[in-house]
């Protein structure tokens, strides 16, 4: 059994698809609140449902008994309920599913991560401190550092809308990023299990290309035919915006510090060394231009 936490995200329900198209036995975690829609899903594509939340360790101790496996893709930052935050979820509902496990004599736990960034945000503490714990517990365990998801950084909700010929880019649009397709995560976390070469190591993980936000907007353009009109998020405004985050007398938000710290990120951009990673975990990545190919409906261009 292979216990899916997050399953209801994008990443986790991704998974779950996959390892139940491969006929293995998948325990997804959902939450009281999750969509409907989305555990109906779960249901169809076989999955055993089991309720539970980060914030409630009895329920993860229920959720671990007798599964060989846990994947963890679980996120406050994208899906929120009343009594989410970065500590409660990220960090101290992580830590108390590594306990569990490690209580129920589970066998590999894979996490997902990011690469490890020169700054300090909330969200990086609470990763590092989950990837800490992880490493002391005693448990088998893989770390997944995947860097920016094509299907999260380029996308409406931060900015990039493909129909409306819209991006917003920050800074000057020059740092270059491996951007990563979901899919090719969720294709590293499968590969990652039963394979000795995974385990008890960190990966970081890239697209087979780094691009600027500029050469992405060049590709969709291309694509599509159309200009996009930009949106320019300068530095010094990142670092405004950074520093009303962390004030406090405004209240320290957490989350907006953590996506402005990413956002700033951006700027800089990350590439990826994949090699260390594809020696152990093949899998094929998938390249920017034929993800917006495929999200523009147009699989062979």
């Amino acid at each position: 059994m292979i216990l899916i936490v997050g399953a209801t995200g994008v990443l986790g329900m991704e998974i779950c698809r996959r390892l139940r198209e491969a006929g293995r036995a998948v325990r997804g975690l959902y939450r009281e609140g999750s969509d409907p829609a989305k555990v109906a899903r779960l249901r169809e594509m076989g999955v055993e449902l089991a309720r539970g939340d980060l914030k409630d360790p009895p329920s993860l101790d229920r959720a671990c008994r007798g599964v060989r496996i846990v994947i963890e893709t679980a996120s406050s930052t994208l899906s929120r309920q009343e009594g989410d935050s970065i500590d409660a979820v990220d960090r101290d509902g992580s830590l108390a599913l590594v306990a569990a496990a490690k209580a129920a004599s589970v066998e590999h736990f894979v996490y997902i991560s990011f690469p490890e960034i020169a700054d300090e945000f909330p969200l990086q503490d609470a990763k590092r401190a989950v990837e800490r714990e992880l490493r002391a517990s005693g448990l088998p365990f893989t770390i997944l550092q995947p860097t920016f998801f094509m299907e999260i950084w380029l996308s409406p909700a931060l900015g990039f809308d493909v129909a409306a010929a819209t991006a917003r880019i920050y800074g000057a649009g020059d740092g270059p990023i491996s951007w990563i397709s979901l899919g090719d995560v969720a294709a590293a976390a499968i590969a990652s299990i039963d394979n000795p070469a995974a385990l008890n190591r960190s990966f970081e993980l890239g697209g087979p290309e780094a691009l600027s936000h500029n050469q992405v907007i060049a590709v969709f353009e291309e694509l599509t035919g159309r200009a996009f009109a930009v949106e320019r998020v300068s530095e010094a405004d990142l670092r405004e915006r950074r520093a009303a985050a962390r004030d406090p007398r405004r209240g320290v938000d957490a989350l907006t510090q953590s996506f402005d710290a990413l956002m700033f990120h951006c700027v800089e951009g990350k590439v990826i060394d994949m090699r260390p990673a594809l020696a152990a975990l093949p899998i094929e990545l998938t390249p920017l231009r034929a993800y917006a190919a495929r999200s523009l409906g147009r699989p062979g261009a």
